[in-house]
């Protein structure tokens, strides 16, 4: 059987590309362990979270905004960077990211999984929480100043005909909806 050993690139150099307020860019000089070397184009990250929110209407919540990078109009759910000093407790992020984004408050937001959004490149890990019990708040958090966005509540039904139609495109979402959906599985399954 294989080990670590048999698979780890060792960094001979690094070049600093850019430091920024969310990414850093460094190009890798490795030696690989067939002996040759390559270079790696790497994407470092604080990580981010994502929040799962239903409402007592059994309606996820999501949000509409421009991602510049796919120059377009996207749904997704609430999400974003962790800031610095929430990265031992995501939740934190998580908690504020609802707030921010749907105006919206969690009883308790209960950790679902953390995944690697694109290793083939980035360290940035992405945090997913299924937010349970919520409040519309009277006086929310601000949105970000940076952030122009719009509250959309949806069906499970209308959930996946934007997945259909490609208005919900990214993974974290439709990750998301299919937890949704596993969720009402088993509800029904319990009531069975």
């Amino acid at each position: 059987m294989l080990t670590y050993k048999d698979f780890e690139e060792k960094t001979i150099a690094r070049n600093e590309i850019f430091h920024g307020k969310i990414i850093d860019v460094v190009v890798d000089d490795v030696a690989l362990p067939n002996g040759g070397t390559s270079k790696r184009e790497l994407v470092f990250h604080p990580g981010g979270v994502a929040v799962i929110a239903v409402t007592e209407e059994n309606k996820m919540i999501f949000v509409r905004q421009f991602r510049k990078p796919l120059e377009k109009v996207i749904l997704e759910i609430p999400a974003g960077k962790i800031d610095p000093g929430e990265g031992a407790q995501p939740e934190l992020t998580g908690a504020r990211e609802l707030e921010e984004e749907t105006g919206y408050r969690a009883s308790t937001l209960e950790h679902v999984h953390s995944m690697y959004l694109s290793p083939g490149f980035a360290n940035e890990v992405l945090h997913l929480f299924h937010a349970k019990q919520l409040q519309k708040v009277e006086n929310p958090l601000p949105q970000d100043e940076d952030e122009v966005l719009e509250v959309y509540e949806l069906t499970m039904e209308e959930a996946k005909a934007a997945i259909a139609d490609g208005t919900i495109c990214d993974a974290k979402t439709i990750f998301a909806i299919q937890f949704w959906e596993l969720l009402e599985l088993k509800r029904r399954n319990s009531r069975a």
